[in-house]
């Protein structure tokens, strides 16, 4: 009976979640105390009564239990005991559930961290996260029942898909759905503001923290989903502009203008509608992935669901999020201002600037993604959108955008000038122009783009620097306790490790799109092929065994100059389940300025076979510029002004709208 008692669980969680979005936005109307404070219970109620329907999914994976169907679609006695443990969020109707328990333990971190927070504002908000987990749970329920039994009980089941029998789905969709869910809260507090009126400086503040934190979540999401494509697709690619990427990074382009909007609304209160809308749309744009990876429209290895009934409800769900948002929007937003004013060149307008570009960005991979879609829908014609569009359209938007990145640290707020800051950086521009015409020459060849873009990544991480040094000397005559605790100081430190991975992520896809090194070939055991100054040579190639799978295993030795470099191990995987289709599992030896890669084709006679051999520089620095990336926001949610009290918050509050960096406060 544990499934039973995960359906009961499931449907209570549905019951209390209605009465979250119902009880305390009474009591914020009618200022009803104890109404208000039934918020936190309810949302922790929920989230307990969401783990015990995970725990009972997760118990009956892990025992076998076939009469579940979700369970007989994803899982078999073969498998072993961890993937059985992932295969939970394997599929469509485990995956939800998984959404869901993270969407209520979401509630119950904002109720426990959010205890400055006015009575009021704190039970709109949880009101409002309350109303998204209805739609959500509804979903689930009445549309993507996991508990569903099967009568009569086979006696195995299909198994999960291979592709997901891999380690990388341990981490990739608990990231992934952090970081999509982690944005209802950013929502959530937007729609508050709205419904009560307080849309200042404060407001800001609070949901600050909570955005830079789902937008960390998403950003290890999309970093570990690339990762694991790169290494377990078999084809060395990292980023294809697949549908389904686009869903992930599409949120991840508005978020990231979001957090930067942020700051302006918190130190100067400017920018107030506009952030307001990009929390709505970004929220929106999670909502839109769902449906993407859910309806069934697309075809992808990313792809949930192929039910179009379960995409007319997420559609109606996006239609009434947008509706209802857009309605109180245009309701309170004229009632808002405008904020501080600020000069044509100051750190607003660069933001401002920096705003345009990323919606823009978000805009074009929006209609490439959709665009065929719309076409297919309407019986028109059916055409494919490729990385050639998004590629000639995407990167001239994120050109002038890095550029910028180096140069908005160094430019005061309201007003500052032009002649000032070309003083500042002319040097440190005119060495990211050597660099970045020089470092080409050594890989061998030269490239004007590539050139470009090893400039801009020189650039952002030496402006870094700059600032850095100019913040340690003007706080020199303070002591060096100063001195550190200055350049210490979590948002400001966060802000430029984030700059600094986002510079190590272009540098490396200036790299690889230039000189990576592919080559198809025949090879037979003791045939030696040359790819990139590598010298592979075929040694054997033999049968091994599995727990769920026979494959064929080639082993292929690396040399360079003589001298032994790594002993690569690539298979052909043929999983019982699936007979006939056989799955790659590739083989890399990782360094910091290179990737060496192997893959396993298909046999051409009983000795040789179709192998395919990558040289690919400087994949460690994108890897390593995507956790540094999260590491600068984590380190931004971090500062302390997050966790003011009530008192400090309204001084916080007049030094913003006077203009004045907040005490601690980057200036």
């Amino acid at each position: 009976m544990i499934p039973e008692l995960g359906q009961f669980a499931l449907i209570l969680a549905l019951c209390l979640a209605v009465t979250q979005a119902i009880l305390p936005l009474v009591g914020a109307a009618r200022g009803q105390e104890r109404l208000m404070r039934s918020g936190t219970f309810l949302a922790t109620g929920q989230f307990v009564f969401l783990a015990i329907a995970y725990a009972a999914l997760t118990y009956a994976f892990v025992t076998s239990d076939f009469s579940v169907r979700y369970v007989t679609q994803n899982s078999s006695l073969a498998l072993p005991i961890q993937y059985k443990v992932t295969a939970v969020w394997g599929g469509h109707e485990g995956s939800l559930l998984l959404w869901v328990m993270i969407l209520a333990a979401w509630g119950v971190a904002v109720a426990a961290f959010s205890k400055a927070l006015p009575r009021e504002m704190l039970a709109r908000v949880l009101a409002v996260m309350g109303m998204v987990s209805v739609g959500f749970l509804a979903f689930t329920v009445f549309t993507s029942n996991p508990f569903v039994r099967l009568i009569p009980m086979p006696g195995d089941g299909t198994d999960l898909n291979p592709l997901l029998q891999d380690p990388g789905m341990i981490a990739h969709p608990p990231l992934l759905y952090m970081g999509y869910v982690g944005f209802a809260v950013v929502f959530a507090f937007a729609i508050a503001a709205l419904l009560g009126g307080r849309l200042d400086a404060a407001w800001a503040r609070w949901s600050r923290p909570w955005t830079t934190v789902a937008w960390v979540f998403l950003t290890l999401g999309i970093g570990m989903g690339s990762w694991w494509a790169y290494y377990e697709l078999g084809w060395g690619g990292w980023w294809f502009w697949d549908p389904v990427e686009n869903a992930s990074f599409m949120p991840w382009l508005t978020g990231t203008a979001l957090i930067h909007s942020l700051a302006v609304t918190e130190k100067r209160g400017g920018f107030k509608t506009w952030t307001l809308m990009l929390a709505i749309l970004t929220f929106a744009l999670t909502i839109l992935g769902a449906f993407l990876v859910r309806s069934g429209v697309i075809t992808s290895v990313h792809a949930f669901a192929t039910d179009p009934e379960r995409g007319v409800f997420i559609l109606g769900m996006l239609a009434v999020t947008l509706l209802a948002s857009f309605i109180l929007y245009a309701i309170r937003a004229p009632k808002v201002g405008l904020g501080g004013g600020f000069g044509w060149y100051s750190r607003e307008s660069l933001l401002l600037a920096n705003n345009a570009l990323l919606a823009v960005a978000c805009a074009a991979v929006m209609i490439g993604t959709l665009y065929p879609l719309v076409l297919d829908a309407f019986s028109m014609s059916k055409i494919s959108v490729g990385p050639p569009y998004f590629d000639a359209v995407f990167m001239p938007l994120m050109l002038p955008l890095l550029f910028l990145i180096g140069i908005g640290p160094m430019v005061a707020w309201k007003q500052s000038d032009p002649v000032q800051t070309y003083r500042q950086l002319r040097y440190v521009l005119l060495v990211s122009v050597l660099l970045g015409g020089v470092w080409p020459l050594t890989m061998g060849a030269w490239s004007p783009m590539t050139a470009l873009g090893l400039m801009l990544g020189a650039w952002i991480i030496l402006t870094a620097v700059l600032d850095l040094r100019n913040r340690m000397v003007r706080r020199r005559a303070r002591g060096v306790g100063a001195m550190v605790r200055g350049v210490l100081q979590p948002s400001y430190l966060g802000m430029h490790v984030a700059h600094v991975g986002l510079a190590l992520v272009v540098i490396a896809i200036a790299m690889v799109n230039t000189y990576e090194v592919e080559r198809d070939t025949r090879m037979a055991p003791g045939e030696t092929v040359s790819v990139g100054g590598y010298d592979f040579t075929m040694l054997a190639v033999g049968p091994v065994q599995g727990p769920n799978y026979d494959a064929q295993r080639a082993n292929i030795l690396v040399t360079r100059n003589g001298r032994e470099v790594a002993l690569l191990t690539p298979e052909k995987r043929n999983y019982f389940s699936q007979p006939g289709m056989p799955m790659i599992q590739a083989s890399l030896q990782r360094s910091p300025l290179r990737d060496l890669y192997v893959s396993l084709g298909e046999p051409l006679d009983q000795h040789a076979w179709i192998v395919r051999l990558y040289y690919k520089p400087y994949m460690f620095w994108m890897w390593t510029g995507g956790i540094l990336m999260a590491l600068g926001g984590l380190l931004a949610a971090a500062d302390r002004r997050y966790r003011l009290k009530p008192r400090e918050a309204d001084v916080t509050q007049k030094r913003a709208a006077a203009g004045r960096p907040a005490a601690g406060e980057v200036s």
